[in-house]
Parts: structure tokens; sequence; C-alpha cells
């Protein structure tokens, strides 16, 4: 078990993976990763030309004093998606904040779908993620954070803790997207209409890298569920997809759709869901 080396317990775990592309392979050719992290064995579902990795969180669940760092670089026109294997929990904190940070490099040429499954906050959880992403000329980035605030199956809301999300995508030094989003868990927010209105799941799905027609906006705002709340935002270099809802599995079918749509008109590829998410 590697944890932090103060006196509090806690994880400290890094990953580091480079991929790059050797003889028309995208192949993961660095891979480093300390507890609780790990990696699967990587699979190529569609071809050689794209490969999918699935991360493991070992311990099951993040407290408070984990501290968790992942390096990901894709070199020149590399391709992979990335999942994870299950959806991430965060537990009620110990008086402690628990940390993620993940840092992405894509070079020219490259593309990563970056889909992680849910994130879980117990009632109580202090947590903090940050999300940084480089992008060279002609490369992409299309990535979604879907969080559940309090686990409702049980009755439970998000009346107590924190969460604290930072992200930023930067192409050749100018800023593309940066979004700083801060709950606090209280009864007032959780009613709000300016917080959560009562909804316990919120979802970004984000692509970065060249421009959108408006075809493809318009596409996707007429695949929004009526009873969500959700919109759908052209950026300068893409688009942004919002929702704030009751349910994680209509975000994920929204956003879904909307990424196996760009696959298809923007990625030439075809439809590919990853072997490990819940049919």
């Amino acid at each position: 078990m590697t944890q932090n080396p103060g006196t509090k317990p806690g994880w400290y775990g890094k990953l580091n993976l480079v991929y790059a592309k050797r003889h028309d392979a995208t192949q993961l050719i660095y891979n480093h990763n300390q507890a609780p992290f790990k990696v699967q064995r990587p699979f190529y579902p569609e071809g050689q030309e794209v490969c999918h990795s699935v991360i493991l969180h070992t311990a099951g669940g993040v407290v408070g004093g984990d501290r968790l760092s992942s390096q990901i670089h894709l070199e020149a026109d590399s391709q992979v998606l990335i999942t994870t294997a299950a959806a991430g929990k965060i537990y009620r904190s110990n008086g402690l904040i628990a940390k993620q940070t993940v840092n992405i490099q894509v070079d020219a040429g490259a593309c990563l779908e970056y889909l992680p499954q849910e994130t879980i906050l117990f009632n109580g959880a202090v947590y903090q993620q940050d999300l940084r992403v480089e992008l060279a000329t002609g490369s992409s980035f299309l990535g979604w954070e879907i969080t559940r605030l309090g686990r409702t199956a049980r009755g439970e809301k998000f009346v107590q803790g924190e969460m604290r999300s930072h992200t930023e995508i930067w192409q050749n030094n100018i800023p593309l997207w940066i979004d700083r989003q801060y709950l606090p868990g209280s009864e007032e927010v959780f009613h709000s209409p300016h917080g959560l209105a009562g909804n316990p799941v919120v979802g970004s799905f984000i692509w970065v890298g060249f421009p959108i027609s408006p075809e493809i906006i318009k596409q996707a705002r007429s695949l929004i569920m009526h009873n969500s709340d959700a919109g759908v935002t052209r950026l300068e270099h893409g688009f942004l997809c919002r929702y704030r809802g009751n349910s994680t599995s209509e975000v994920r079918n929204w956003f879904t759709n909307i990424w196996q749509m760009l696959r298809v008109s923007l990625l030439n590829r075809g439809n590919c869901i990853p072997r490990v998410w819940p049919t």
C-alpha cells in the first residue's frame, strides 16, 4: 500500500501514460502507475489506429487526505480513448480534502476521447478536481464530466461538504475554455434555482480543437431530453453541453449520443461503446 508520507492516512496515487503512433497503430509506450491506480492492457475494438485504455482505482473510492495525480501524453497523430472501469466514489470527509489532478498533453494531429464514468459524491465529501489540457495545432480533445451529488437511491442529499472543479483547455498558449465551479453542500444551494434546483446530477461535455458547424450544434440541441435542464453553447474552437437533472443514465445517454454523432461526422469513426460501461 502506497500512502502519502504525512501523519494522516491517505493514498498518494500517480499515473503517467504516454501514447505514440507506431507503424499505423497507436501504442501505449510508457505506463507508470502507483497505487491505487492501475491500467488494464490496451485493447483495439475498432482497429489498431485507436487505442482504448481503462483506468482502475483499486481502493474502491476516494477519502479525505487522498492525493491523486495523472499525466497523460499523446504524441503526434496518436488516437486514444480513455475511460474508467467503474463510477468514482468520493466518501464522506474525515476532515481533510481529497484532491485529484489530471494534466493532459495532446500533440499535433492527435485526438483524445476522455470519457470517465460518473463520480458519486457522498454527503459530507470534500473534493477538489483539476483538469488541464494542452493542445497543439491540429489536435483535438473530447471529454465529459458527470457528477451525482449524494446517494439519492438511499434518499441522501448533498447538504454537507463541498466540491470544487477547475478545468482549463489551452492551445498554443491561448486559453480556449476555462471553467471554475464551486458547490457547497447545503439545503439552500441544493434547492436554489441558481444552484442545483433540487437536482442531484450535473454534467459537462466539451469538444475543443476546431470550429463546429451550426448543423452539429442544432443536432446536439435536438437530442436534449425535454424534462431536463440542459443546453448547448457554441465556442470559438468547439462547443459545450451542460446538464442539470435527476438521472445519471439520462445525461450519459445524451452525452453518448452527441459523442457518437461527432465520431461519425468529425472523426470518421463508427459507433464503439467501451466494453466496461453498464448496458
